[in-house]
């Protein structure tokens, strides 16, 4: 191959880089991170799951800029309120990244001939992301209307859990644990076609980590209010 030819060779495999795809499935380079990036990826998870529930980024705000104030009147718990509909910008959030992650991880997956690379951490973003959410979902998805007392009960239980030392950090070892040991059906389901395979195999161990930190906000092991768990 002459320098030329090889030059053109280069500029049109850079060209053909998905370098949006690379942003994503990397988790804006936290996949990049040299050691351990499954963790960092996680750690990214936690903390998507914080600013995407509206209140637990307003009570993070206040401890962070007001002294602990919380310094917030919405007007969801005036009157009555459906409980659910607090986590309904983190279930967003969740599909979105999910789908998003899928066709990312799969991009850089085919643009770097392996089946899952080791700098796509997008899949733990996502899977850490669920068990954080998941453990916190009302049993049964209530969506009446409450009084507002009531719904400001589950509103700051949701929002202090994710703010709760305690609970992100058993959430993240039940999630790293599952996600390194992968029981069945995980591996399984790593053989999915393309980025649902990527994906799936964590979302599988955010269930499982799921469950288990409800057990353990159910019996109290976290010394936090159990509210509608």
């Amino acid at each position: 191959m002459t320098p030329t030819t090889e030059a053109a060779a280069t500029a049109e495999s850079s060209s053909k880089k998905p370098r949006l795809a690379l942003a994503i499935a990397t988790a804006l380079g936290l996949g990049y991170i040299p050691k351990a990036p499954g963790t960092f990826g996680s750690l990214g998870g936690i903390g998507v799951a914080i600013v995407t529930h509206p209140v637990s980024l307003v009570v993070l705000i206040g401890r962070l800029f007001f002294h602990g104030g919380l310094g917030f009147d919405l007007p969801v718990f005036r009157g009555h309120a459906a409980p659910v509909l607090l986590l309904v910008p983190s279930l967003v959030a969740l599909m979105i990244i999910g789908l998003v992650g899928v066709w990312s991880s799969s991009r850089a997956a085919s643009y770097a001939s392996l089946h899952d690379p080791q700098y796509v951490v997008i899949d733990e973003v996502s899977g850490m992301h669920l068990t954080l959410i998941l453990a916190i979902v009302p049993l049964g998805l209530p969506t009446h209307l409450l009084p507002a007392d009531d719904a400001s009960v589950f509103a700051l239980y949701s929002a202090l859990s994710l703010l709760n030392w305690k609970y992100l950090l058993l959430g993240f070892i039940l999630f790293r644990v599952f996600d390194i040991w992968k029981p069945w059906p995980i591996r399984r389901l790593e053989k999915l076609p393309g980025g649902w395979g990527i994906m799936a195999d964590d979302w599988m161990a955010g269930v499982y980590a799921a469950i288990l930190l409800r057990v353990a906000l159910h019996f109290g092991l976290l010394t936090f209010y159990i509210g509608w768990v």
